[in-house]
């Protein structure tokens, strides 16, 4: 009797020490273990926590005023007072130089502790790091902020083309528009088509910039998209067989509309800066740009006339996202997902549409925001040149895989610029 009394007290004695965490000594379980092999089974309140009294340092390219305003100063401030994170901007020029940085890391096994915690990143670098297996993985879905992101659109759910898979997180959102001047053109062409009729009935006063220019590139690639009926059959890796007819087509439309542009196409400008030079001063009746607000800027800037407004085509127009994403090696992840979920919520989202602040159009989704935050941001100052959020949402066009960008780029040069 004795004996099978001390049983039932050694199965108690367990009982209650697995209830509080383990025998005496040993360890207390997933809280001791890394944060990279606990983390999806944590609260975001527990991530937080983790994330209080961290430094994160953000690689971002710093070459909008605005921008590093907002980051340095609402962002910044917010996150220290709300969550105790010290928000560290390590401005950049080219974010290449990071990625670089990521991978000689990777490449010297400082798997750990690494300097670089979060990245303003998309295209081709971010498909770098996560083919190289250098971005931490599969945390986006966790942000609260997430809910209100639509992963439906294939202009968030891929960036340039390559899947995210929830790799990184969205903070901004970019569409390219069309620019033109509604006192020397009333109504401006609706397809891709009618604007290269449009500017042989109108010789000289359109042009475009010379890929690889950004703006250039992605011009042509709407012409790539017009040549090829459906873009969509686009999406994915890189084919040669499909490329190649629809290619041939773009060339052909690029160089029957040559004679037409400004100065006989005999030249190009070589910036973005230089065509918005030529359309402020007149000497084109057209201008184009990446990002909605700009023409309102620049007519704030009183670079542009005050009648410049903007336009985007019947089929749709280029978008892609601005994202940030974490490196597998970041010493302060959790800090890092905090500091990605306040960008990408409402509050922060908002700030940054102001017209004074940053301007940015956002990643969020309106019919997922609440109602109230649709209509804040529905109340925002909207300047006559910038078109309404909801027909820019309604189209948007998705962006190709770098490797479709880069063959495009080489052969305009070689098929329309050097012919």
């Amino acid at each position: 009797m004795r004996a099978t009394y001390a049983r039932l007290f050694v199965m108690l004695t367990l009982l209650l020490l697995a209830a509080c965490g383990g025998q005496p000594g040993a360890s207390s379980g997933p809280a001791d273990q890394p944060f990279e092999q606990r983390y999806r089974s944590m609260s975001f309140e527990q991530i937080v926590e983790a994330a209080r009294g961290q430094t994160v340092t953000w690689f971002m390219w710093g070459g909008s005023d605005a921008i590093n305003a907002y980051v340095n100063g609402y962002v910044a401030s917010t996150l220290k007072e709300r969550y105790g994170i010290t928000l560290k901007q390590a401005p950049v020029t080219d974010i290449v130089e990071t990625v670089n940085k990521v991978l000689a890391e990777k490449q010297a096994g400082k798997d750990t502790g690494g300097s670089v915690d979060l990245i303003w990143i998309n295209g081709e670098n971010f498909r770098t790091l996560k083919e190289a297996g250098a971005v931490f993985r599969n945390w986006a879905d966790l942000l609260p902020s997430n809910q209100f992101v639509d992963w439906e659109n294939p202009s968030i759910a891929y960036d340039f083309g390559f899947p995210v898979e929830y790799d990184e997180s969205p903070w901004g959102s970019a569409q390219f528009v069309m620019e033109y001047d509604s006192a020397r053109l009333s109504e401006p062409p609706r397809s891709v088509e009618a604007l290269l009729e449009w500017a042989c009935a109108n010789p000289g006063k359109f042009t475009y910039p010379a890929p690889p220019d950004f703006t250039g590139s992605v011009f042509v690639r709407h012409v790539f998209y017009a040549a090829a009926g459906d873009y969509r059959q686009l999406l994915g890796p890189f084919d040669e067989t499909r490329y190649a007819p629809i290619a041939e087509r773009t060339w052909q439309m690029l160089n029957g509309v040559e004679p037409c542009l400004w100065r006989g196409g005999e030249t190009y400008p070589q910036t973005n800066t230089a065509l918005y030079d030529l359309f402020s001063r007149g000497e084109v009746w057209i201008s184009m740009n990446y990002s909605p607000t700009h023409a309102a800027n620049q007519i704030a800037r009183g670079v542009y006339p005050a009648t410049a407004r903007t336009w985007v085509f019947d089929t749709g127009t280029i978008a892609n996202t601005n994202y940030v994403t974490i490196p597998y090696n970041a010493a302060n992840k959790a800090g890092a997902m905090v500091v990605a979920n306040f960008l990408l919520s409402p509050e922060a989202q908002y700030e940054a549409a102001k017209p004074e602040v940053v301007g940015w159009s956002t990643p969020l989704s309106f019919a997922k925001l609440p109602q109230e935050w649709v209509e804040k941001f529905s109340a925002l100052p909207r300047p006559e040149a910038v078109l309404p959020a909801d027909e820019l949402a309604a189209r948007q066009l998705s962006e190709l895989q770098a490797p479709w960008l880069t063959r495009i780029e080489e052969d305009w040069i070689a098929n329309v610029l050097e012919r």
